[in-house]
């Protein structure tokens, strides 16, 4: 299992992070290769299933998940229940001292984590639609780099949604294969 985390301090307070959070289809506008949510069962909380569409160079993806347990406004889990073997989940930390280098207008902050543990082996082959003389092997090796810097997209562009405009977002970032 390859586990990425990626971690920021955002200045929101921990219930309206939670709430954005929360919304799985909105992240098509944070992500570029989450072509769209094809399909959702369930109003969000514990035991709501996503149709999530993927595309990445010539492949599209589609994997089901579930959100499988909700701990607002701390924590959001989900794990992936098709054709991929995957978990994680978004811990959200109310912080108690704004950062030295926390923005004049900053009134909170949070402390955001995304992390997620995923087997890139476990795809369903059949389900890519591979082109010719192509390995998933090969797929593997390319797509790693660009899951880590997907996470981190995302990350940054949920601190615009939430801060109201841009800003350079220092993240922390951890990978473990």
């Amino acid at each position: 299992m390859d586990e990425l985390v990626v971690s920021t301090v955002v200045y929101a307070p921990p219930r309206a992070v939670y709430d954005l959070l929360l919304d799985f289809p909105r992240y098509e506008s944070y992500a570029d290769h989450l072509r769209d949510v094809v399909r959702r069962r369930g109003d969000g909380g514990a035991g709501t299933q996503y149709a999530l569409r993927f595309a990445w160079w010539k492949l599209t993806y589609t994997v089901q998940s579930e959100v499988t347990e909700v701990d607002p406004p701390e924590r959001i889990e989900w794990r992936v229940v098709k054709n991929l073997d995957a978990s994680g989940r978004w811990r959200i930390e109310g912080l108690d001292e704004l950062p030295a280098d926390a923005p004049d207008w900053a009134e909170t902050a949070t402390r955001v984590s995304f992390e997620v543990a995923y087997d890139p082996r476990s795809a369903d082959e059949g389900g890519i639609g591979l082109p010719r003389f192509v390995s998933l092997n090969w797929v593997v090796d390319r797509l790693k780099p660009a899951i880590a810097s997907e996470a981190q997209r995302i990350v940054e562009r949920i601190v615009v949604d939430l801060e109201g405009e841009s800003r350079p977002v220092d993240l922390t970032v951890e990978r473990r294969s």
